[in-house]
């Protein structure tokens, strides 16, 4: 089977959803899609593209994330200002660079790690 946009979508545990949605359509550019309740599903403006679904949870972030979400850009240092004055704590100091990708790690307002890195020239 394979999966379209509307069977796809990606979670994000968080505390707070109102907050956690400015966060994430600031970053993504995407749009809130219904009213919150424990879930607050984010879109594409186009509807093309895969559903990031928040999800309030009572419990606190502990750990590494398992999976996180890896946002691509072609300014590094540019984006990675953009999300840090949207609310991000970025987590590493340099960028780091493996393989020809370089990217820096960051934490949204819940804590969830994610990564904004610059594709091998």
């Amino acid at each position: 089977m394979t999966y379209s946009h509307g069977e796809l979508a990606v979670v994000v545990d968080v505390a707070d959803l109102d907050r956690a949605a400015a966060f994430w359509t600031g970053v993504l550019g995407y749009v809130r899609r219904g009213e919150p309740d424990v879930y607050l599903s984010l879109v594409p403006p186009d509807g093309a593209g895969v559903e990031v679904l928040l999800q309030q949870v009572s419990d606190a972030k502990r750990g590494k994330n398992r999976v996180h979400l890896d946002l691509r850009t072609a300014d590094l240092d540019a984006e990675v200002a953009r999300v840090c004055a949207l609310g991000a704590r970025r987590l590493t100091d340099v960028p780091v660079t493996e393989a020809g990708w370089t990217w820096h790690v960051l934490a949204d307002p819940d804590g969830n790690e994610f990564c904004v890195l610059r594709l091998p020239v």
